[in-house]
């Protein structure tokens, strides 16, 4: 017999259960690096349980497995709860059981939302432009590698073998026969994305040896948020299944481009229901340069978290396809901030700083709080970028270290954010380029060794 919540899942969830008894259900949260953490358990075990719990300190984790310093005080681990939100309920097609996912929303004893936990921070920021009667959106577009298996880290990273027998190549960008090269590791993220209700918006070959770019349609954050969680896992599992590697580093392969989570945005008024960037007659309004000044303004805060770790900055320099700079200009892809082609109801803002390896949670919290500011300040940009923007001068931080120190210096988003999670993103990051710089990398001991 179908559980009774099941009614409460989306369509996709409950055809893919339909018939069939559902064995198991993950009990997922997103910690600070994305990654899902949490519990499965018997389908019949938790069609009887309201909440689950799991200890604060899953915020405190590092990347590699350890643990910051918790910047509240004493280590004690106490218990958060979490509720279920069956709208976010999903399939996990790549099982040998029948297996549903479920995020859960995190609170403490007393009721309250966790604010550290990634999920609440950008649900407070969506609350934000609530209050003021605004509703963002916005389309995120995700870029991946395929690379072979790299069972040695010491070993470089290396594009997969394609059906032809070669590995695949780089500067194919958007050759339909690059993309055929990997189509059955695609044809599986498509049948996965089905299985799960997700729509993609198109699927074409990157400039990079397997590289691969995912675009989604436009949404509510927290929704798309909550999608692009769920297709990093969705798409490494579909890697897996042909013998290759599915990567979201930033910058994992030596002189080939790095992995960009650009980020479209756009706000609506939640009363008139249009788009707040034109007015009536369809021209530019007043806001949508408050908007663009914001991030122009506030985005060397958000760095560290658009670009969470050390790797992240390899792939900010020049002549990579990733800006380096925080200019804007109409049709431009070599600025920063991108306006696309597109009619007056449509019209946005392209965010193209952001790298895939950041928490998807935490880059459009802090994309949006950047434009959130701007709508609050009511300043204007810099004039428009007519030109080539990779000449301009440099304006973003140049490593993990920098950037939080810009991060920690920005007070409006420190109060837009929370302070409780800038906080503890501040000790866990710290903790990880702590951990790095004791690391002794292959450059120095070639050319540092016997030459110094």
């Amino acid at each position: 017999m179908k559980p009774m919540w099941i009614e409460e899942t989306p369509q996709a969830a409950q055809d893919y259960v339909a018939g069939r008894r559902l064995d198991e259900v993950e009990c997922i949260v997103a910690d600070i690096a994305g990654v899902a953490r949490g519990k499965a358990m018997p389908a019949s075990k938790f069609a009887h349980q309201e909440r689950f719990y799991l200890p604060n300190s899953i915020f405190l984790q590092t990347i590699t497995g350890d643990w910051a310093d918790n910047p509240s005080g004493a280590f004690t681990e106490p218990d958060m709860i979490l509720t279920p939100d069956f709208s976010t309920a999903t399939a996990a097609p790549w099982t040998a059981d029948v297996t549903l996912q479920v995020i859960h929303d995190v609170s403490n004893q007393s009721g309250d939302p966790v604010p550290t936990a990634p999920r609440n921070v950008l649900k407070r920021v969506v609350e934000l432009y609530r209050e003021k009667g605004w509703k963002p959106i916005v389309a995120p577009e995700m870029e991946f590698f395929l690379v072979a298996r790299n069972i040695d880290p010491n070993q470089p990273i290396i594009p997969p073998m394609g059906r032809s027998g070669r590995r695949a190549a780089a500067k194919q960008a958007y050759s339909m026969s690059a993309v055929d090269e990997y189509g059955k590791v695609i044809d599986d993220i498509y049948d996965f994305a089905e299985a799960q209700g997700f729509e993609i918006d198109g699927i074409l070959q990157e400039g990079g040896a397997g590289q691969v770019e995912i675009n989604l349609n436009h949404g509510d954050p927290v929704h798309l948020a909550d999608q692009i969680f769920y297709f990093k896992r969705l798409i490494r599992e579909a890697a897996l299944r042909h013998d290759c590697f599915a990567t979201f580093m930033a910058k994992p392969i030596e002189n080939e481009p790095g992995s960009a989570m650009h980020i479209h945005h756009s706000v609506v008024g939640i009363d008139s229901g249009k788009n707040i960037f034109s007015d009536d007659q369809g021209r530019e309004t007043p806001a949508f340069m408050h908007f663009i000044a914001g991030m122009q303004k506030h985005l060397p805060a958000a760095i560290a978290l658009l670009a969470p770790y050390v790797n992240s900055y390899r792939r900010y320099v020049p002549d990579f396809a990733a800006p380096i700079n925080l200019e804007w200009g109409r049709d431009n892809r070599t600025t920063g901030l991108r306006i696309p082609i597109s009619g007056p109801e449509s019209r946005r803002i392209e965010n193209r700083l952001a790298g895939m390896d950041c928490n998807p949670y935490l880059g459009l919290a802090s994309s949006l709080a950047c434009g959130y500011l701007g709508l609050i300040e009511q300043e204007n940009p810099r004039a428009e970028c007519l030109g080539d923007a990779y000449m301009s001068q440099d304006e973003l931080p140049y490593n993990l270290g920098d950037a939080l120190d810009l991060m920690d210096e920005n007070e409006p988003m420190r109060e837009v954010l929370g302070a409780e999670f800038f906080a503890v993103y501040q000790a866990v990051k710290r903790n990880e380029y702590k951990e790095f710089l004791q690391v002794i990398s292959p450059w120095e001991r070639e050319h540092l060794l016997l030459n110094v």
